[in-house]
């Protein structure tokens, strides 16, 4: 079958290491430019946690340079949450109500992780900044073996061609780049991750190196830092960690 078309260029794979990897290696050419395969070897999700690439699923990196200042590529993993999301609604039709966005940028069907956005950076010759945009969505596979509920589009009762996904995803990456504006749109961008949010005025457990902070998830800062008030009334704010809903106390 025919790749379905897309309107940024595109490096395909049957198999690679890893797309975002075949992107840095790239970043002194064209871009933007997608680094897609059919199957990975070495996929790596957040920390260098290894990701499961199993062929069925979407194995996508988006190479942008000089897409906003640097100070505001950390933005982009909100845009990129957004466009994905916007996809998997795009091309399967699901009830606003069972998907949603954990953050920064998780995707998860019915409180489970559907897929996972790496972001990269370096520097593109002449000393712009390169960003490099992985996505790893589970469309017929998810694995099992996770300390947290993983599913996959099939499996939601979805099933979902992974070409037509990304053709999808090229749509909806450019328009969200488009309503970003190199940053200047942020104030929009972040206002459309908050009504997508799942958790939003719940409890949530951060896990930051060696310490935990929990409190309720009450709101982005105007930097997207995750805002969580304490129990003590404190707001925290949370930068990088690992985010999760925190189990709710025994009866």
């Amino acid at each position: 079958m025919a790749p379905t078309p897309v309107a940024t260029p595109v490096v395909r794979f049957d198999t690679v290491g890893s797309t975002n990897e075949a992107a840095l290696a790239q970043v002194g050419g064209a871009a933007p430019c997608w680094f897609v395969a059919g199957r990975q070897t070495g996929g790596r999700g957040r920390r260098g946690r290894p990701w499961a690439s199993e062929p069925g699923n979407l194995y996508a990196s988006l190479l942008l340079v000089d897409a906003a200042p640097a100070a505001r590529q950390p933005e982009l993993c909100f845009v990129a949450a957004l466009a994905l999301y916007d996809a998997v609604r795009a091309v399967t039709g699901i009830d606003p109500l069972r998907i949603g966005l954990k953050w920064p940028n998780d995707v998860m069907i019915d409180g489970a992780k559907l897929a996972g956005i790496l972001l990269e950076g370096t520097v593109a010759p002449g000393g712009r900044a390169a960003t490099v945009i992985g996505f790893g969505v589970n469309c017929a596979h998810h694995p099992a073996d996770t300390p947290y509920p993983t599913t996959d589009l099939a499996a939601a009762g979805y099933p979902t061609d992974p070409p037509a996904l990304f053709a999808a995803l090229d749509a909806a990456m450019a328009a969200r780049l488009a309503e970003w504006a190199r940053g200047a749109g942020f104030a929009a961008t972040r206002d459309a991750w908050l009504r997508r949010a799942s958790g939003l005025g719940k409890a949530m457990t951060a896990r930051l190196g060696s310490r935990e902070v929990a409190g309720v998830f009450e709101a982005l800062d105007f930097s997207g830092a995750m805002v969580l008030r304490r129990s003590d009334g404190v707001r925290e704010t949370i930068s990088a960690g690992d985010v999760f809903p925190t189990p709710a106390a025994p009866v």
